[in-house]
């Protein structure tokens, strides 16, 4: 049947308010999503537009933004030598962490997938994450303190070497004034003569330090053809004595080590204090000799490794990220774990693949994704480090673990009062986190597309 023309127009007049309809529909969406939007708009732009923007423009001016230099500050911050031991150490800790942290989040993540009590480990290695970078910085700058009184690392070791028997005898030992007692390089002299004991009454010893096998010091006596005498701790514990006289409980000093020395000053016998504190030299001649009582007697023993040192600061600094971290990584892995499909390695099993196979072969390749996630997420964040690296190392040590956030930091606000070139390193420091950034992204692209 033909269509008349009043149904045509009639058609004609409805599609055309339907698509006025559509129109006014999807403006009234435009419109209501970026009223929605325009918070969060307004805060991006307002904290990371503009002030990527501004950091860009003000990195082309001087440190007073009144005179125009162009790239004159990137030209200084790549001859600076700062510069250049902030990109290392930046380099270190990319190379180091991210790996580091990644290994030990799997690792800790399939054990713990296998123990009973593996949630309650779980939150123990995660709770390090509920501590602030700051705190976690003073917790390691103390415990890694290189006066063993201070550090409980170093208090560990020098316990051990104490134990162990390698610690020196009496440090910071010194003789009595107006004695006769001579200080010579660290060690102290004494001229005897033979059948004459000689006497080293000492103090700046601890009763406390002394060991236990030390007894009451006692006179030696005279013996023909030999050097005797007594090395003791001048001092009596809660007052009392006679200064420079034996007697009144004054213990003797054991293990001392005691040289006759010669005319020509060489060594002509050794001998070590006894329990009492007395020694004998054998085999020397009548007359007059020198009793030495050698610098290795009194030397400061082992006090420790100079952690927070130019040396060992950054690993230091490195140890104390993966102690947060490694939890971060372990329950990202987990995630991923418990989404994993079991049957396969229950199949791998059963053709008769070993756990080391069925860990590498299929767990590992199964969990890419989100170690790609942890690892790329891990690089961004060492690239931005600033709180452990400003608050572990002391000032001493710290240019040489300087990386380019803290750097960036000293430049401009730290001393330097230069933000032109700061700005500039935040520039550097921005293009080398780029990169890591698109990758992840685009792998959350990925992941949602699947």
């Amino acid at each position: 049947m033909a269509t008349t023309q009043t149904e045509v127009m009639r058609r004609v007049e409805t599609g055309g308010r339907g698509s006025r309809h559509r129109r006014t529909v999807s403006r009234r969406q435009i419109v209501t999503a970026g009223l929605f939007l325009a918070p969060a708009l307004i805060l991006l732009g307002a904290l990371v537009a503009y002030p990527v923007v501004y950091s860009g423009w003000r990195s082309l001016y001087d440190a007073a933004g009144t005179d125009f230099l162009g790239l004159g500050n990137y030209l200084t911050m790549f001859t600076d030598p700062a510069t250049f031991t902030a990109i290392r150490n930046n380099l270190i800790w990319v190379l180091v962490v991210p790996i580091s942290c990644t290994i030990l989040g799997l690792i800790f993540a399939v054990l713990l997938d296998k123990i009973r009590w593996g949630t309650a480990f779980k939150l123990i290695l995660f709770m390090p994450m509920a501590i602030s970078m700051v705190a976690a910085g003073v917790i390691f700058r103390t415990t890694f303190q290189e006066n063993p009184q201070l550090g409980a690392v170093n208090a560990g070791l020098v316990a051990i070497s104490d134990a162990a028997g390698t610690s020196a005898g009496y440090p910071g030992a010194r003789p009595r004034p107006d004695l006769g007692i001579e200080n010579r390089d660290g060690g102290l002299e004494l001229v005897a003569t033979a059948g004459r004991p000689a006497e080293f009454p000492l103090v700046g010893v601890k009763p406390d330090a002394l060991p236990a096998s030390a007894k009451p010091a006692v006179a030696a006596k005279p013996k023909a053809g030999a050097l005797t005498g007594t090395v003791w701790l001048d001092f009596v514990k809660g007052g009392g004595g006679t200064v420079g006289a034996l007697g009144d409980g004054k213990r003797g000093l054991p293990g001392v080590e005691v040289q006759a020395v010669g005319a020509d000053g060489s060594v002509v016998g050794t001998a070590t204090t006894a329990d009492d504190g007395t020694f004998a030299i054998a085999g020397v001649g009548g007359g007059e000799a020198t009793v030495r009582l050698p610098a290795s007697n009194f030397a400061a023993g082992f006090q420790g490794v100079p952690w927070l040192g130019p040396g060992l600061v950054t690993a230091v600094i490195i140890l104390s990220y993966i102690w947060i971290w490694a939890g971060f990584a372990m329950v990202m892995i987990a995630s991923g774990l418990s989404a994993m499909d079991r049957s396969l390695q229950e199949a791998a099993r059963i053709d008769g693949a070993s756990e080391w196979k069925v860990f590498t072969r299929v767990t590992v390749p199964l969990l890419a994704p989100v170690l790609v996630v942890v690892f790329v997420t891990l690089i961004i964040n060492v690239l931005k480090i600033f709180d452990l690296v400003y608050v572990i190392p002391p000032p001493s040590s710290l240019p040489d673990a300087t990386v380019i956030a803290v750097q960036m930091w000293t430049v401009s606000f730290g001393g330097g009062n230069d933000q032109g070139l700061g700005s500039a390193l935040s520039i550097l420091l921005l293009v080398l986190v780029i990169p890591s950034m698109i990758i992840n992204v685009r792998r959350f692209r990925e992941d949602r597309s699947r």
